[in-house]
This record gives structure tokens, C-alpha cells and sequence, in this order.
């Protein structure tokens, strides 16, 4: 996809890529996937700390500051067979790693023994908030303090 605009004498030329070409592709509805399902039956639930400590190594590349300590992390659903659910947001929509962040973290949990497929959705509603951060966050930020 380009961008055309009229050019100053009446016609039109190619302006190269528009703003589309830079967004997420959301033809999926912003869920990432990694890992393979497991057969029913063949897999175990992972733990959810075991989740969360998988989250805490995926970091906010603008921000010092891991995911779940940031608050980015709205939902983590552990079904029976392995696989894992997680909702996330980021700290704004126009964050330049809304294409890339739920793989990245998708890939973190898919790499835990036992994991079926992890399914990482961005969403957007409640927005984000600094109120969501964790006190370690608030403190590694000199926020609020």
C-alpha cells in the first residue's frame, strides 16, 4: 500500500509507503501465536507463576521495566492441556512495538516445558494506566515517590 497525493501541477505521484504500511496487521485481531497445541489428554495446565516469571523476561525496550511489572499484562488464562491465554495491553496505541511485543511475549511462555499453544491478544480496553505498575515498577521509575 502507498500513499498518493495531487501533485502542485494537477496530477498524482506515489509518495512511498503511507501510515498503513506501518501499523500492526490486525486481519488476525492483534493476537500472536506460538508453540503447537497439545493433544487433549497429553498435556498439564502450566503453573501460573511459572507464567508469570516467563512474562518478567520480556521487557519494554522504551522502559527499563518488565511487562508485568509495568501492568501490561491484563489477563493469563492456564487451560488443562497447556496452552495459555493472555491479554495484553502497552503503554499506548501508537507504541512502535505494537506489531512485535505479543510475539515476543508469546515466544517467552512458549518456551516453558509442558507449554501447548500460547494465544497473545492485544487489547485496548481499560487503557493502560501508571497507576497499573507494580510498586517495584513505581519505584525502578521514581514514580509517584
Amino acid at each position: 500500500m502507498t500513499g498518493i497525493s495531487k501533485a502542485h501541477f494537477g496530477g498524482f505521484h506515489d509518495d512511498g509507503p503511507s501510515l498503513a504500511d506501518f501499523l500492526p496487521d490486525t486481519s488476525s485481531g492483534y493476537t500472536a501465536y506460538a508453540g503447537t497445541a497439545l493433544e487433549d489428554g497429553t498435556g498439564s495446565p502450566l503453573a501460573e507463576e511459572a507464567v508469570i516469571g516467563a512474562l518478567k523476561t520480556v521487557k519494554d525496550p522504551e522502559i527499563p521495566v518488565n511487562i508485568y511489572d509495568l501492568g501490561l499484562i491484563y489477563d493469563i488464562a492456564c487451560h488443562p492441556n497447556g496452552d495459555v491465554a493472555i491479554n495484553m495491553s502497552l503503554t499506548a496505541p501508537g507504541c512502535p512495538v505494537a506489531g512485535e511485543m505479543p510475539a515476543q511475549v508469546a515466544e517467552a511462555v512458549a518456551v516453558l516445558t509442558g507449554a501447548g499453544q500460547i494465544a497473545v491478544t492485544l487489547v485496548w480496553e481499560p487503557a493502560w494506566k501508571p497507576e497499573r505498575m507494580s510498586e517495584d515498577a513505581k519505584l525502578a521509575l521514581d514514580y509517584g515517590f
